[in-house]
């Protein structure tokens, strides 16, 4: 948690920095503005880059936060109760269901990639992965045996075929413009 906290904050901060100058100076060139399909500034300033009406790297800074100072909790040795568990996994798998629609709005609306926003991609699905499965290891979330002891030896596996089928999806979506790279 407290891994996955810190480096998704420091994606949202990058982003909300490089938002904020932006703001201030349009003609700005964002680094991460890399190519025509590895982009920032484009998806910053689309309608997705704001989907409550502020920019989306709020929420990260903010979910980030709490995520940080809930894995120094528990690494300190508390015990956190069952009903911040299942808020816990829930803010989880309200976060992984925004940022699926971000990939998907990404890919096939925005056409490009941000950089920062695949580091939040990747860092928000194994938050919820890992969430989920302390939530089944330790019956916060009761499931039978035989699927706790599935995802439990495979969840490495599950994990990266996850992330494989993310990479698949940008792969191809892109592959006219990787292909034509020198």
């Amino acid at each position: 948690m407290v891994t996955t906290g810190i480096v998704g904050w420091l994606a949202s901060f990058r982003l909300t920095v490089d938002d904020w100058r932006l703001l201030r100076d349009p003609a700005y060139q964002p680094p991460c503005d890399i190519s025509p399909v590895v982009s920032c500034g484009s998806v910053m300033s689309s309608s997705q880059g704001s989907l409550l009406g502020f920019p989306n790297m709020l929420l990260g800074l903010g979910a980030f936060a709490a995520v940080i100072a809930l894995g120094i909790a528990v690494l300190s040795g508390t015990r956190l109760h069952r009903g911040l568990w299942l808020a816990l996994g829930a803010g989880a798998l309200t976060g992984v269901v925004f940022v699926h629609w971000l990939i998907v709005q990404s890919l096939y609306e925005l056409n490009k990639i941000c950089p920062y926003c695949a580091v939040v991609w990747v860092v928000t699905i194994a938050l919820f992965w890992y969430v989920t499965l302390h939530c089944l290891e330790q019956r916060i979330v009761p499931v039978p045996r035989g699927v706790l002891e599935v995802v439990r030896d495979t969840h490495w596996m599950m994990l990266a075929a996850w992330y494989g089928v993310i990479a698949m999806l940008v792969l191809t979506r892109f592959w006219s413009y990787w292909s034509s790279l020198p």
